[in-house]
């Protein structure tokens, strides 16, 4: 009997210089030689590609997909360390985050390593529906940031997103000004200034959603993007289940992730 795969693939990053790993998860009806959807999906602060098994996602994919709740998908989880997804420098490199938290951020052009080196290479690899139909991006707190801005900036590229207790701040943080230069900067990669002040396609469905103890306060983000987007006539979806800011939250609601982003 087939069976789903999860390959892991060490990819060199020309753009940031350096050996980045990719996590591919292949249903088991891969074989049957018919092209898939890609769901990219993006770990948070502190974590990497292995976010695809540590929280089971290819195991429930499986599940859902035997029981005929979703679609077969392949499913992308890149790593892009701890850096928001954004060009914040022309080369890469690890500084130490301002105050006394002690953590480490990567600086880079992040952004066009995803969108200009790990998409093209996943179609080129796998056998894809290399369109924006077939292809969906979502992710979980500074992922689900990193979904939204690449969505809202990419849109020729995307046609669900999903941002899963997404790090959308309403002011810029002390502990996020290594990130960007000025505040113009921060604009240009802050979902709700985006989506504010661009148009942004109504082929595009947005799903939204935090927990109601989120301990970023998150769901006030979602709520004032959703706002927006409605205004705009966009597809969008906002939720608040229970739970807080971590990773327990995400497992109780991936079966819910899953089904949107691949049920038309």
């Amino acid at each position: 009997m087939k069976k789903s795969t999860v390959k892991h693939i060490n990819f060199y990053s020309k753009i940031l210089n350096k050996t980045m790993g990719i996590n591919v998860y292949l249903p088991k009806e891969y074989d049957n030689m018919h092209p898939l959807p890609v769901l990219y999906f993006l770990h948070g602060r502190s974590g990497d590609e292995t976010i695809l098994t540590e929280l089971k996602i290819d195991e429930i994919a499986d599940k859902l997909i035997e029981q005929n709740k979703i679609s077969p998908l392949i499913i992308v989880c890149p790593r892009i360390e701890n850096s928001r997804g954004i060009n914040s420098s022309p080369t890469c490199k690890e500084i130490l985050s301002p105050g006394d938290s002690g953590i480490m951020i990567n600086v880079g052009r992040y952004e066009d390593y995803f969108i200009k080196e790990v998409i093209p290479f996943i179609d080129q690899t796998f056998y894809t529906i290399p369109t924006k139909n077939g292809r969906y991006l979502g992710g979980i707190s500074a992922g689900g940031y990193a979904a939204l801005h690449n969505s809202f900036r990419h849109q020729e590229l995307f046609s669900k997103v999903g941002g899963h207790m997404p790090a959308i701040e309403l002011t810029l943080e002390p502990e996020d000004i290594p990130y960007f230069q000025d505040r113009a900067m921060w604009e240009k990669y802050d979902p709700i200034t985006i989506a504010k002040n661009n148009m942004i396609t109504k082929e595009l469905k947005v799903y939204l959603d935090a927990g109601n103890h989120d301990e970023g306060r998150f769901y006030e983000g979602c709520k004032y993007l959703h706002k927006i987007l409605k205004e705009k006539g966009i597809e969008s979806q906002n939720h608040v289940y229970e739970g807080h800011h971590n990773i327990e939250y995400i497992q109780s609601n991936l079966e819910k992730y899953l089904i949107f982003y691949t049920n038309h």
